[in-house]
């Protein structure tokens, strides 16, 4: 095996264990899939977390996950792939950021290494063992990686710097309740 070939299997490796872990979150927001809640469940769930509206954002997250992650799997419009994967896992992370690092305290370690992963596959590219390389990249193209993570990276400060203002409010209200 060449290093090439050793390559290609690796990013493959990579984009089939991250892109189904994605996927299967994104299923359980979705349908109800894997011990899920399904859209309704997740809708009411978002709200609660500041994730506004909340069937908006369940259906956006559960598409970037299910549908990043898939595309991901199969090596297919791997820079939009990335980037939404990663995207919807800097809001994951943006949650779960109050909890520190580390996953069994409730931290963010989890969503970050899956974000990290994916974007680090929109850069990669999908290698020779993909949807991308039998399609000649059509869906790969070198100026679609920055293109794709930097309007995902903005459309994610939006949505995040959303969250975070409507979470302060509420808290916020919260504390002043006792006193009125």
């Amino acid at each position: 095996m060449t290093p090439y070939d050793r390559r290609d299997l690796g990013l493959l490796l990579l984009r089939l264990g991250t892109g189904g872990v994605l996927a299967a979150h994104g299923a359980q927001k979705l349908f109800g899939w894997f011990g899920g809640h399904g859209l309704e469940g997740t809708s009411g769930w978002m709200e609660s977390i500041g994730y506004a509206p909340g069937r908006a954002s369940a259906m956006a997250a559960g598409l970037a996950e299910t549908g990043g992650g898939t595309l991901l799997a199969l090596g297919l419009a791997t820079p939009a792939a990335g980037a939404a994967a990663a995207g919807a896992m800097a809001g994951a992370a943006a949650v779960h950021t109050p909890n520190g690092f580390f996953a069994q305290e409730g931290g963010y370690e989890y969503a970050a290494a899956l974000g990290l992963t994916s974007a680090g596959l929109a850069v990669t590219g999908p290698g020779r063992l993909s949807l991308d390389h039998a399609f000649r990249h059509v869906l790969n193209r070198g100026w679609m990686v920055p293109v794709a993570l930097a309007g995902t990276a903005a459309a994610t400060a939006l949505v995040v710097g959303a969250r975070s203002r409507r979470v302060r409010s509420q808290k916020a209200e919260q504390q002043q309740a006792p006193f009125d």
